[in-house]
């Protein structure tokens, strides 16, 4: 049994240094890795950065992350990806990472990723130049996630994540108004995890969707958002299939 936990859309500031690190103290007790799926912080500036870093020097686990819109709001996000890595981070843009644990290798393979809508109900590459390369930008990341993954499936792993900000599917956006879902996330990044496979994909970004979803090649998705979850983080166990190279596998609990 490989375990997961996870976490998005924390939000720290200088005034809540400490808020979680009592929780994160205990990962060792109960977790393999964690997985941050974006928005670490309020406005992407480098104090709230060195926030984040202090919070999770030194778990104890390997701590796995992508940056999300807040994160590049001040425009600095590769100031804020070295903080974060100067933490022990390790952070994704269209990259992947294998980390060792006694149950097996897990791979993970990280985007932002960005908006656009869902099938049937989602921007097109048509129009003026800004509309084209709006949706041409999150066909990028939902391509970078898709090499990052089919990079995985050579690298024995036991179990492959997809970790996004950005919501894959439309499930786990119930809740939330369905004026704002093209605003939330993107098919495309689901036709990549389809694709490529992977035992689970991590997504945050919608603070009042819901947990649980499912992409239509059978993948489970979870909205780890931390008010969607509502606790410093979720613990989420993957069964370690017999062959670790099946494209889709795994159970999330």
């Amino acid at each position: 049994m490989i375990r997961i936990a996870a976490v998005g859309d924390i939000h720290m500031g200088p005034e809540s240094q400490g808020v979680l690190r009592p929780a994160f103290e205990t990962l060792p007790e109960c977790a393999d890795v964690l997985l941050l799926a974006g928005d670490l912080t309020r406005h992407g500036t480098p104090e709230e950065a060195r926030v984040v870093a202090r919070e999770i020097k030194d778990l104890g686990v390997p701590v796995v992350a992508v940056l999300g819109n807040h994160d590049h709001h001040d425009e600095r996000p590769e100031e804020v990806t070295a903080i974060l890595e100067d933490g022990g981070a390790r952070v994704l843009e269209g990259q992947e990472t294998v980390v060792e644990c006694a149950a097996g290798r897990v791979g993970v393979a990280g985007t932002k990723g960005f908006c656009g809508g869902f099938a049937g109900r989602n921007a097109g590459e048509f129009g003026e130049p800004l509309m084209k390369e709006f949706v041409r930008t999150t066909r990028r990341h939902a391509d970078s996630l898709r090499t990052a993954l089919e990079r995985l499936d050579g690298q024995d792993c036991a179990v492959r994540v997809a970790l996004t900000h950005f919501s894959p599917v439309p499930d786990t956006l119930a809740g939330e108004p369905l004026e704002i879902y093209p605003f939330l996330g993107s098919y495309l990044l689901a036709e990549a995890i389809d694709g490529a496979g992977a035992d689970l994909a991590v997504h945050g970004h919608a603070h009042a969707g819901t947990e649980h979803g499912m992409t239509s090649g059978g993948v489970r998705v979870r909205n780890v958002a931390q008010p969607v979850i509502g606790r410093a983080f979720h613990v989420y166990h993957l069964q370690v299939p017999e062959r670790v190279s099946a494209p889709v596998g795994g159970q999330a609990h």
